[in-house]
């Protein structure tokens, strides 16, 4: 029996993964969507949210921005704990291993991150924290 997959508790998230799954992927045209699924780090149950992505070399990249907020979101914490993640891109879904990208890998991903969602820039600005730009790299 498959475990249990709980959706984010956020209202407007929980509203987009709903979008996601009557539109096999495509909740918002001319922005990449997925759905991330990690283990809750003091749960352990899957939880599931909606984040924009590009593509780059294979892997897929999101940013934890948490829309500008102080404090990293629940998702990049859980991941942070247990890296080992499912990723669903339309209608597939897959592993993958997440993992921060480095000092000097995450300017060149956060200008792709911008230029494909420029409210990443007002978000920058909103916050202290550095946002961290997070790699997916799938895995078999």
């Amino acid at each position: 029996m498959a475990q249990e997959i709980f959706d984010s508790p956020d209202p407007w998230v929980a509203e987009h993964i709903r979008r996601f799954a009557e539109t096999s992927g495509t909740p918002r045209p001319g922005v990449n969507d997925l759905l991330l699924i990690t283990r809750g780090r003091r749960s352990g149950k899957l939880r599931r949210t909606a984040l924009a992505y590009v593509r780059d070399d294979g892997r897929f990249v999101v940013a934890a921005s948490h829309a500008g907020a102080d404090r990293h979101p629940a998702w990049f914490l859980n991941l942070a704990a247990d890296p080992d993640v499912a990723v669903q891109v339309g209608t597939e879904t897959i592993r993958a291993r997440a993992r921060i990208a480095s000092a000097q890998d995450r300017p060149a991903l956060w200008q792709l991150m911008i230029t494909m969602m420029p409210s990443y820039r007002e978000y920058e600005k909103a916050t202290a924290r550095v946002i961290p730009v997070v790699i997916l790299d799938p895995w078999p």
